[in-house]
């Protein structure tokens, strides 16, 4: 009998909904967007991979931070947790302690300088910062510090999500 070979596979990449230009500035980052839900239910992947570039606006504030959270559905129902809707809408989270407690940290983006305009990449698994699972239901939320808007024009922003799943073959 011949051996299985197990691989890895990933299904091409899709824009996650979320607008992000002109994102205001959130001091005690607790407010900013929400995207739209990104389902599995029926895709089943075993992880997802989501990469991207978040641009800050005119003259930010050096030593400042841009975070793209994951936040998983609460219930079946689906219910989020505390402010999330499962929408592309902007969120003010109760408290920053409460989007640790049911947050997922994916990036934390440093931006070190003053310098206007600069695209900021970044990307991460949802499985590894969900603790080895990709849930059902989820957002994405982005919130940041910087001292100014993000960029104004929201081609330059862009969130892409890539699904991995499993192929066997002999």
């Amino acid at each position: 009998m011949a051996a299985t070979n197990n691989k890895a596979e990933y299904a091409a990449s899709a824009a996650a909904t979320i607008t992000l230009a002109s994102l205001a500035s959130s001091s005690t980052l607790v407010a900013g967007r929400a995207s739209a839900n990104i389902d599995n239910s029926s895709n089943k992947y075993l992880d997802y991979w989501v990469a991207g570039k978040i641009t800050v606006g005119t003259t930010p504030t050096a030593n400042t931070v841009i975070e793209v959270w994951v936040v998983p559905r609460k219930n079946d129902t689906p219910t989020y947790h505390d402010t999330f809707g499962g929408t592309d809408a902007a969120v003010t989270v109760t408290s920053r302690e409460m989007l640790i407690a049911y947050g997922k940290l994916g990036a934390s983006i440093a931006v070190p300088v003053t310098t206007s305009n600069v695209g900021y990449e970044f990307s991460f698994s949802v499985a590894d910062v969900c603790r080895s699972i990709s849930p059902v239901l989820f957002q994405l939320f982005v919130v940041h510090n910087t001292g100014v808007a993000l960029h104004a024009t929201g081609g330059n922003h862009v969130i892409d999500v890539k699904g991995l799943y499993s192929t066997s073959g002999g």
